[in-house]
């Protein structure tokens, strides 16, 4: 759970005139993105696929910001369409696909050729134009099994969803997946990860990440804070 509304204001006054305002809504600034995510939300229902895509879409717009080389009308579409095929995995077999110690490449590639199909459905229902379509398409088939980046465009969508397993919300995921404590999944994580970033960018955001998840792990900070 998320903490939204402060417990107190040991303060006692209102600052709140001093605060900057909030940066553009992602949707507001991509309205195609709002419409994509209505027909896909059914599909990212697997898995807890659809809070997945949202983290890696807000990534991936942060690394947006650094790569001008990049497009976001093909980054964006491909990184809130590029799980969709895990919709057309039999249930019980997604998680073998990706099991430590284990893995079942076969449905990784499922995943990529479906999820491209269904994504080109998507965008065509959408008006989206042709090329973009096809730009999309082949970055989600082959996001998770090819080694190389086609483009500046698939750098970033593949970076985006390697890096949301070391967010908090992605090692709670991971947890729970393979019944594993948080530092076994940090470290399982961090070695699915690092060496296989293609932006410099990426490859700070994940040691940030892994830095934070190690203080969170110290003996220390769990006197301070207990965890469960």
């Amino acid at each position: 759970m998320i903490k939204v509304h402060p417990q107190a204001n040991h303060f006692g006054l209102d600052s709140s005139e001093h605060i900057p305002p909030p940066h553009p809504d992602l949707f507001e600034a991509h309205p195609l993105l709002g419409e994509i995510w209505g027909q896909a939300r059914g599909l990212l229902a697997v898995r807890d696929n659809d809070a997945h895509t949202l983290y890696a879409v807000s990534l991936a717009a942060a690394l947006l910001d650094q790569r001008p080389q990049a497009d976001p009308g093909v980054v964006l579409p491909a990184m809130m369409l590029h799980d969709i095929g895990w919709s057309q995995v039999e249930p019980g077999l997604v998680l073998a696909a990706i099991a430590p110690g284990g893995g079942r490449p076969e449905l990784v590639l499922q995943h990529e050729k479906e999820g491209a199909r269904l994504a080109t459905e998507i965008l065509e229902s959408l008006r989206v134009d042709t090329l973009v379509i096809k730009q999309v398409a082949a970055i989600i088939d082959g996001h998770d099994s090819r080694s190389h980046a086609l483009n500046p465009d698939d750098e970033i969508v593949k970076d985006a969803d390697k890096l949301w397993r070391l967010t908090p919300h992605g090692l709670d995921t991971v947890m729970d997946w393979f019944g594993l404590h948080r530092g076994q999944a940090l470290r399982l994580c961090a070695s699915r990860v690092l060496g296989k970033l293609f932006t410099p960018e990426a490859i700070t955001m994940a040691n940030g990440l892994i830095a934070l998840e190690q203080a969170n792990l110290w003996p220390r900070s769990r006197e301070l804070h207990p965890v469960h």
